[in-house]
């Protein structure tokens, strides 16, 4: 189970549309050099997959693109709400662990008031670094099993 990395996000506040840029720096235990959710807690980096912006597109949303939803990457081709949390990920240089599931929206999330839904809440995971490493647009993402090695291709 791979994917790939569409767009690496960043924002210097929470709660806002993030910005798209080329590469980032993600620091073991902190996250996203430069990123509002970077910090020692268990939310370091936020996913969310182009499948999930897709539907909302499919529902009439317009104007959807990558970062809208407050996400650090946007990646493709994994069902990022069906991993365990726990499941480590080889991503670029770096390695993540799943720490969460979804969230709730904070009351006044731009990106709810601005989308008149949000889909973080169920299909957006997060993580927390475990290698530090560059992630640039078009990086693989490798899912790993619970002792670090790759997952079966069955």
């Amino acid at each position: 189970m791979n994917g790939k990395v569409l767009a690496i996000n960043i924002s210097k506040v929470k709660g806002v549309v993030k910005e798209t840029i080329p590469q980032g720096e993600f620091q073991e235990g902190h996250g996203l050099v430069g990123d509002a959710h970077a910090g020692k807690w268990h939310r370091q980096v936020s996913l969310l997959g182009q499948e999930s912006v897709d539907k909302m597109t499919a529902l009439g949303v317009e104007g959807l693109c990558s970062g809208k939803f407050a996400e650090n990457l946007t990646t493709q081709g994994i069902c990022l709400y069906e991993l365990p949390v726990g499941t480590k990920l080889m991503i670029g240089e770096t390695m993540h662990e799943v720490t969460q599931i979804g969230k709730e929206c904070h009351n006044g999330c731009e990106i709810k008031t601005q989308v008149g839904h949000c889909i973080m809440p169920k299909e957006g995971i997060f993580t927390r670094v475990l290698k530090s490493g560059v992630i640039k647009t078009g990086d693989d993402i490798v899912v790993l099993n619970d002792i670090g090695t790759l997952e079966s291709q069955e």
